[in-house]
């Protein structure tokens, strides 16, 4: 049986009736991870959270070590990650304190952060047109909307450099191309899970308009963390719906997501490369 991961805030594990087994440090090739890996245990299922900006939340977000959270959870055998993310609306219909499950993303990055674990010695190109897997996104939809609150599925997440919020001229910019919500982190995440075949969904807890809305020209700090605090509650509400709602086997096609990707024939690979690798693609390069 496959684990569960969940990225998010340090906070998200403490639910009710989950059993912490331990806390590891997972030395990556990559370097180090956001924080320790928390091992927990929800209605027999095994569950890894990991806060992404780790529990002080003094990384960044173009700072996170991306590429070491998803080895990392590779190395725990994830099969699944639920990314739990706070974002600004880009459209009125999704107001604060609302729920909003991505189905595709955007790339406003500078590129600083690494988004891919096959940059030197071997060429892969992986299947991205879907980012998210959408048997998983369905589940968390549906896990959202069981617990009663206001969830919408298949907008598009605008990912932005950070940490500065939005000119209004760029929120404008976003909203003419149709985008519905905003924020620094997910692409990445979901790039890396891809290329690990681990499948990827959002659930993005709206805290704010962006800096579009004519009652909301100031996005402010205390404004965003006033209504993130009002969404862990149910955050944790709709993560253990998702746990209990998950099916014990995967059938999707993220599984498979490198089987075509390597173009670098393999006895051209150099063995530090290959051992690199080896937790990521070691059953197709050797």
């Amino acid at each position: 049986m496959e684990i569960i991961g969940i990225i998010g805030g340090s906070g998200l594990y403490n639910l009710d009736g989950i059993k912490i087994k331990k806390e590891i440090a997972i030395a990556t090739p990559f370097g180090k991870p956001s924080d320790k890996f928390i091992i927990a245990e929800f209605e027999g299922r095994e569950v890894v959270f990991l806060p992404r900006h780790d529990k002080r939340h003094s990384i960044n977000p173009t700072e996170i070590n991306y590429r070491a959270n998803i080895y990392g959870m590779k190395k725990l055998d994830v099969g699944r990650i639920i990314s739990v993310t706070a974002c600004g609306s880009l459209k009125g219909e999704y107001k604060p304190l609302d729920f909003v499950i991505p189905t595709q993303f955007i790339d406003r990055t500078n590129q600083a952060r690494k988004q891919t674990f096959f940059d030197k010695g071997v060429v892969a190109h992986i299947s991205f047109a879907h980012p998210v897997c959408e048997d998983l996104a369905k589940i968390v939809y549906v896990s959202a909307e069981k617990k009663g609150v206001t969830a919408h599925y298949g907008a598009t997440y605008v990912n932005m450099e950070g940490p500065q919020f939005s000119t209004l001229a760029e929120s404008n910019l976003y909203r003419s191309w149709g985008m519905g919500i905003i924020g620094m982190t997910n692409m990445t995440e979901a790039r890396l899970a891809r290329e690990a075949e681990i499948c990827y969904s959002t659930l993005a807890a709206v805290t704010d308009y962006d800096c579009w809305h004519e009652a909301e020209e100031t996005v402010t700090v205390e404004m965003i963390i006033a209504n993130l605090c009002k969404n862990v509650e149910n955050s944790k509400e709709i993560i253990k719906e998702i746990i209990r709602k998950l099916p014990k086997e995967r059938t999707c096609g993220c599984k498979d997501a490198l089987k075509y990707a390597i173009i670098t024939n393999k006895k051209f690979i150099p063995k530090e490369i290959k051992a690199k690798l080896k937790v990521i693609a070691g059953k197709y390069i050797g």
